[in-house]
């Protein structure tokens, strides 16, 4: 495994972060630990989950997997660089949501205790709170700092100009403000070039890509759907449709480099000189063994302009779209 610093801080990550979205509502407790333990077997290092994964199982479950697995102790907790999330609403009441510092107070001792960890490492705010001002999220942030419970913030979903915004709000503070920004990016997905990925290298935040395969678009589905494996439905079947003539010559090139279409995807992503690590999702031991080896693909320049003329992507703004 490789490691790199989490944006401008002094904190090793492993380049592939395990996402545990899946923990719960589509993989067995078991099946969960089992892939966890064999994501530290092969040196990642970096977990990512959020308060409110669990779905059908209910909102804090994923949390509780997690801290299942650490409990059951080996230095688990210790080898693991820890983030969790909070915004979306743990309950019906009109501050079980969002980032006020009372919902950051209580949501932050609630994900502890499913956690069963006394800090998380990386705190990370999975949506913008346009209605709380940044003074008042970072005041509850150094207070979560100053007791030992955090280490680092994050964000998630945020556009270029909030995380400039939240950034020049910590300089004010003296504080550190964002080590780290989430947003879906991929060959197909690419609008955080314009402003987001600039953005976050000019305020030293890591990239963190959630969605690299895109579903699975970019995960051998024309092949698959071709031998019966795998049928989309839905949003998916329309972006398929969409993009099928694009999608079918990115399947072709991986061919022709003898690659999995899936290696290719997430390879691309470690070779962008602004993205910390990709989230990988698994939900088998065997969708982990199969990412780990985009690690070690090198791609050159000409394999990475092909996969630009496949899926062309933005320049920096304002040149994307003016002089």
């Amino acid at each position: 495994m490789e490691y790199t610093h989490l944006g401008r801080s002094g904190l090793s990550v492993s380049r592939l972060c395990l996402g545990t979205m899946n923990f719960g509502p589509q993989t067995t407790e078991a099946d969960a630990h089992a892939i966890m333990d064999a994501a530290h077997e092969y040196g990642i290092n970096y977990f990512d989950t959020a308060n409110v994964y669990g779905q059908h199982r209910g909102k804090g479950a994923t949390e509780e997997i997690v801290g299942d697995w650490f409990a059951s102790g080996s230095g688990r907790r210790e080898r693991t660089v820890l983030a969790t999330k909070l915004y979306g609403a743990m309950g019906d009441w009109p501050n079980d949501g969002k980032l006020s510092a009372l919902n950051i107070r209580r949501a932050l001792d609630a994900s502890l205790k499913r956690l069963k960890t006394d800090y998380v490492d990386i705190y990370q705010f999975h949506h913008i709170d346009r209605e709380t001002p940044w003074d008042e999220i970072w005041q509850a942030m150094e207070v979560a700092v100053a007791q030992g419970k955090i280490l680092y913030a994050g964000s998630s979903n945020f556009a270029g100009w909030h995380i400039a915004t939240a950034q020049e709000a910590a300089r004010r503070r003296n504080y550190t403000g964002l080590v780290s920004e989430q947003s879906i990016y991929n060959l197909l997905t690419r609008d955080v070039e314009l402003e987001v990925l600039p953005a976050a290298q000019a305020n030293g935040v890591g990239v963190i890509a959630w969605s690299p395969l895109h579903g699975g678009l970019l995960g051998g589905v024309v092949r698959k759907e071709r031998d019966g494996v795998r049928r989309l439905e839905g949003r998916a079947a329309e972006t398929l449709a969409t993009h099928r003539e694009a999608i079918e010559a990115y399947e072709d090139f991986a061919d022709d480099l003898g690659q999995e279409p899936g290696d290719l995807a997430l390879a691309w992503l470690l070779h962008q000189p602004a993205v910390t690590a990709p989230i990988i999702g698994p939900r088998t031991r065997g969708q982990l063994d199969a990412a780990i080896r985009a690690v070690d693909l090198k791609l050159d320049r000409a394999a990475l302009d092909r996969l630009d003329e496949i899926f062309p992507g933005h320049k920096t703004a304002p040149e994307d779209y003016a002089w």
